[in-house]
């Protein structure tokens, strides 16, 4: 019998790294390493263990099974500080989750919620927040964006010396304006929806977008799933501005040849060369 070995896609977007697998109804989860974050949980994989930050889109199986595993074995391993930014109505029941489990297993690990609404931000540490938005998916479902978040000098203010610049800061003038230049977003599972009109996602460096169906006879099945059909990716890509574009969530009956010459006639060739499968083959590692 061949057994697959299971491996996560790794790309690069310049100097950041995301790890992932993202399978429809398998596991869900993406890792980024130098923001310490994880987009979805999956069944929780050990490089996800000692990334401090879980944002939970929502509660379906494949994208929060691995929540209690992964605060369990961070306290068993001894690694303090882990915190889920989650929805906000999933706070009480993954309470309740954490305590049924605690039963189970005799011991209750050390665990910290977070709820999450649309247009919340969250700073996972100086100069870097998580925002989350509202999706089209479950009721409550969430997405999030990594924002790194600087304060530049107002163009006023140029050509001032340090000890001038000192001066104004002693008579409380705001010398600074806040800029804001997003990462990574992530959509999570969603139907589709006009995206663009959130400038923290139309302008991400990285957009990570679920198509979970190519097949033409999908498309009732993507409606009433609240996925996005790749029949609607065009709409959905209008006016975004991502360098790079992740297709996530994919089907396993799936033919990625097929899915790729679909592809090429549902987008424009300037969108088209932005965009890559999260789950291609030139992303897995050979062992």
């Amino acid at each position: 019998m061949s057994v697959r070995t299971y491996q996560l896609s790794q790309v690069k977007v310049d100097d950041l790294s995301l790890l992932g697998y993202s399978v429809a109804g398998e596991e869900s989860v993406i890792i980024a390493p130098e923001l310490d974050c994880v987009f979805d949980i999956g069944k929780c994989p050990r490089e996800a263990l000692r990334i401090n930050h879980v944002l939970l889109t929502h509660g379906h199986m494949d994208h929060a099974a691995g929540i209690v595993y992964y605060f369990s074995q961070r306290d068993f391993q001894g690694i303090a500080n882990g915190v889920a930014l989650v929805p906000a109505d999933l706070v009480k029941p993954l309470d309740a989750l954490m305590t049924a489990w605690g039963r189970v297993e005799g011991h209750v690990p050390p665990y910290r919620l977070v709820g999450m609404k649309h247009g919340d931000d969250y700073e996972v540490r100086r100069g870097l927040v998580v925002r989350a938005f509202a999706t089209r998916h479950i009721p409550g479902s969430l997405g999030f964006c990594i924002i790194d978040v600087r304060n530049k000098l107002k163009a006023e203010f140029d050509g001032l010396t340090g000890p001038q610049i000192v001066e104004l800061k002693k008579k409380g003038v705001e010398i600074t304006n806040r800029v804001e230049y997003p990462l990574v977003a992530y959509l999570g599972d969603t139907m589709a929806a006009n995206y663009a009109e959130l400038p923290y996602v139309a302008n991400a460096k990285a957009l990570l977008i679920e198509c979970t169906f190519f097949d033409p006879d999908h498309v009732k099945r993507a409606r009433l799933g609240k996925h996005i059909h790749v029949q609607d990716l065009a709409g959905v890509l209008e006016g975004m501005n991502n360098q790079h574009i992740f297709i996530c969530h994919v089907t396993r009956r799936t033919n990625m040849a097929q899915a790729r010459k679909i592809l090429r006639k549902a987008l424009p060739k300037e969108t088209l060369d932005r965009i890559s499968f999260l789950m291609s083959r030139k992303y897995i590692e050979e062992e």
